[in-house]
């Protein structure tokens, strides 16, 4: 599996011949800037943890253009149907699993909020584990720390976990530490971090901290990929 970072929480895993696509906030990000465009991406699959604008980002134009399969809350599906006409959905919910020829994706628990821009709700924020090619990554959307992750680290045996640090509207360096301590992932790489002014968590710092703890990180920069 290769994944690329493309900044913020956005990112896209290639394995088996089958592109899955994560929060795909490109065009306004400006961490993407110079690094992709929307019009270049080309999913067989979408998977959103939430509504929020800086996740939910391109995800209507790719769609139309792609006719790729979103992966979402029921909610996010049904506000999709009212914008665009699509037909390839996986609704999902809190705990469910859905089976694909190309692998298994389990909707997790996120301590966050779930809004679309026009103020319409989209459900329950959430996070993905993604079972493919006999790899498993953890997408933890947006979230605080939830003393829960212990279940997910006992349940899943995770090769990467892409965790937010920016703090403010999620956990920062030491809550992400902490949250690592229970997920016990192989590899974790931090994201959401530098797009908005008052993120004030770094990679840097929670690089740092799960070295002191033991436990490998890695901060991927807009555009570097990762062999899994």
């Amino acid at each position: 599996m290769t994944i690329t970072y493309f900044g913020h929480s956005a990112l896209q895993a290639e394995t088996g011949g089958t592109t899955l696509l994560f929060d795909p906030f490109i065009s306004d990000n400006p961490m993407a800037e110079g690094v992709v465009t929307a019009d270049e991406l080309a999913p067989d699959v979408v998977l959103l943890t939430h509504a929020h604008f800086d996740h939910y980002g391109d995800t209507e134009p790719i769609l139309e253009r792609t006719g790729a399969l979103l992966v979402a809350q029921f909610e996010i599906m049904s506000y999709v149907q009212k914008q665009i006409e699509h037909e390839a959905f996986q609704p999902m919910n809190t705990g469910g699993t859905a089976s694909f020829d190309w692998g298994r994706v389990t909707n997790t628990y996120a301590r966050h909020s779930s809004s679309f821009g026009d103020g319409t709700y989209g459900g329950l924020a959430g996070g993905f584990i993604v079972e493919t090619g006999g790899k498993t990554i953890y997408h933890a959307g947006d979230t605080a720390y939830f003393a829960e992750m212990a279940d997910i680290g006992e349940r899943f045996d995770i090769d990467v976990a892409f965790l937010p640090v920016g703090d403010v509207l999620t956990m920062g360096p030491e809550d992400a530490v902490r949250a690592a301590k229970l997920l016990q992932p192989k590899l974790t790489v931090p994201v959401h971090w530098g797009t908005l002014p008052f993120f004030t968590g770094t990679p840097e710092a929670f690089v740092e901290q799960m070295e002191a703890a033991g436990m490998k990180a890695q901060k991927m920069e807009p555009g570097d990929t990762l062999d899994v």
